[in-house]
């Protein structure tokens, strides 16, 4: 049993990472500043991880959180276009300074590996389809260039210090426990929530933008791959599903699956975003033996699921409060 690190371990995709390597028997050290993390993701697993409060650009707090880690999920980040837009020298901070002092806690504590949430975002606006990992890089946001930035500086430090290092580009990763409730939020969850609530559904753009959107669990099997498979440090993969879908046919599926219609309003396209993203998969499925086994639709089944049962938990909780008798 190893003794496995998670930054940004109460995120979204930190907290299913970190949820796996349990569940495998492994030990767990995640390390969260919770800007965006939060405390209800990590409830189920809080008495079988070590927690440390702290931000990844604080070397005191990384050199404690790397002791004695066998691999580093590098997966803290502020993982937002329009917020890189709108604040681009924090996002550079966070995104690139931030990923540069994580390599260099993980090299002088001996840590074996480093497995780095890198983004299709790197690929930009060009129009080729599937992208496929050879592509010249052009990212077209403050987001997408920090993201390649923390890319290069994993390359670099395979190759100048033999610290192994995998950089996995995700594609629209979507499921349960992400947050919908931000202007930054993701589509998915804004969307199915807007559903559940009977509100509007907000889409930039006439709708046929596409994405291969990615259910967490599958990534979950992609970094669990990364961070053993021998050979391949200092290697890139995509992590998708090698499909692509429009965000009308999203508002279709979420109305399939909720019974819910939709109220649909189409606004101008939004800053920095990619007209089309779709995930060559060749490489990863080869050298790492990924299988993305859970469907776009199967995924979103689930994630509505649990949006839903996160929505009667809510109403049952404020029923309680509302029938205490005032005293």
């Amino acid at each position: 049993m190893g003794l496995y690190l998670v930054t940004g371990g109460a995120g979204f995709i930190g907290s299913s990472i970190a949820r796996a390597l349990i569940a495998r028997g492994d030990g767990v050290r995640i390390l969260d500043n919770f800007s965006t993390g939060k405390r209800e993701n990590i409830a189920d697993i809080a008495q079988r991880i070590e927690l440390l409060e702290g931000d990844i650009r604080d070397d005191r707090v990384l050199a404690r959180a790397t002791g004695g880690v066998e691999v580093v999920f590098h997966e803290a980040a502020i993982a937002s276009v329009p917020q890189s837009m709108a604040e681009p020298l924090e996002n550079h901070a966070v995104n690139a300074t931030g990923t540069m002092r994580v390599l260099e806690a993980a090299r002088h504590a001996g840590v074996r590996r480093v497995v780095y949430a890198a983004s299709s975002a790197a690929y930009g606006d060009d129009p080729g389809l599937p992208k496929v990992e050879t592509m010249r890089p052009a990212p077209i946001s403050p987001y997408g260039a920090t993201k390649l930035a923390g890319e290069v500086a994993m390359q670099v430090y395979a190759r100048a210090f033999g610290l192994e290092t995998v950089c996995l580009r995700y594609f629209n990763v979507f499921g349960p426990r992400q947050a919908p409730n931000s202007q930054y939020s993701a589509v998915i969850p804004k969307f199915v929530a807007a559903a559940l609530n009977g509100e509007p559904v907000i889409v930039n753009g006439d709708g046929e933008n596409s994405r291969d959107f990615t259910f967490v669990q599958n990534v979950v099997q992609a970094n669990l791959l990364a961070s053993w498979v021998p050979g391949v440090g200092g290697s890139v993969f995509n992590v998708g599903c090698g499909g692509s879908h429009t965000l009308n046919e999203l508002c279709w599926g979420i109305e399939a699956h909720t019974g819910r219609p939709l109220r649909i309003e189409y606004g101008p396209e939004r800053d920095g975003d990619v007209r089309h993203s779709k995930a060559d998969i060749t490489a990863i499925r080869e050298l790492l033996r990924y299988d993305p086994a859970i469907s776009f639709q199967e995924g979103l089944k689930r994630t509505v699921r649990w949006f839903i049962r996160e929505n009667e938990m809510s109403l049952a909780s404020l029923n309680e409060l509302v029938a205490v008798p005032a005293r």
